[in-house]
C-alpha cells in the first residue's frame, strides 16, 4: 500500500524534493504536492491531474517570509496576515525571474498562495522549502478526497500518500485578489466578505 503514517513523513519529504509528486493532508482535505520551484514537478502534478498549464495550481506555504521572497512587493501579504493559518487564498503578483513559473504562476504574473491550518501539512512544506504546489486529491467534476484511501481509490497504487487520517471536508478557501485596491473577493468561501471587510463578490 503506498500510504504511510505521519510519522514517515521523511518519506514524503524525500519524494517531493526529488522532483516527485505526493498526497498529504490540508486543513479540508487531501492534496497531491510538488515542488513549487520545479517546473517539471509542477506540470507532472497538474497531468496527474488532468488539468492543462493554463489552470494554475495554489501554493501553500509555512512562513510568510519565504513567500515574501518571489513576491514583487513583499509587503504584498500583510493586509491578511491575521487570517493566516487558515482557509483564505491571497492572490499577489510575482517579481519577474522568482524561480516560479506555470502552471504555478498565471498567465497575468500572479499567484494564489495560503498557510493551512494543519501542522502535519506544515512540516511537510516546511522540509520542502516552505512553499508547495497543491491542489486537491481528485479529479475534476469529482469531492474532494477525506481519506487516505480515498485518494488511492481516485489515483492507484501509484501515488505516495501521507495518512493524516480523516480531514474535515471543510468548506473551500476564500479567494481574495491582492493585486487592486481594494482588495477584491474573487470566490468566497469559508471566510466571508463581513468577516474579511470586503463586499461580497459580483
Amino acid at each position: 500500500m503506498p500510504i504511510v503514517p505521519p510519522e514517515r513523513a521523511d518519506a514524503v519529504v524525500r519524494k517531493l524534493l526529488a522532483g516527485g509528486v505526493a498526497a498529504i493532508p490540508t486543513d479540508t482535505a487531501y492534496g497531491v504536492a510538488a515542488l513549487a520551484t520545479r517546473a517539471d514537478a509542477v506540470r507532472a502534478l497538474a497531468h496527474l491531474k488532468g488539468r492543462g498549464e493554463d489552470q494554475p495550481v495554489a501554493l501553500l506555504f509555512d512562513s510568510a517570509a519565504v513567500v515574501a521572497g518571489y513576491l514583487a512587493d513583499p509587503r504584498a501579504l500583510d493586509r491578511v496576515m491575521r487570517f493566516w493559518p487558515g482557509a483564505l487564498t491571497a492572490v499577489v503578483r510575482v517579481r519577474p525571474g522568482c524561480g516560479l513559473s506555470a502552471p504555478a504562476v498565471a498567465a497575468d504574473g500572479t499567484i494564489g498562495v495560503r498557510k493551512p491550518n494543519d501542522p502535519i501539512a506544515r512540516l511537510v512544506i516546511r522540509e520542502c522549502g516552505g512553499l508547495l504546489a497543491v491542489t486537491s486529491a481528485n479529479r475534476h467534476g469529482e469531492p474532494p478526497a477525506a481519506t487516505a484511501r480515498a485518494v488511492v481509490a481516485t489515483f492507484g497504487m501509484g501515488l505516495l500518500i501521507l495518512d493524516g487520517g480523516e480531514r474535515p471536508g471543510a468548506l473551500q478557501s476564500t479567494v481574495v485578489d491582492l493585486t487592486c485596491d481594494p482588495p477584491r473577493i474573487v470566490r468566497e468561501g469559508a471566510l466571508s466578505a463581513e468577516e474579511l471587510g470586503l463586499p461580497p463578490p459580483a
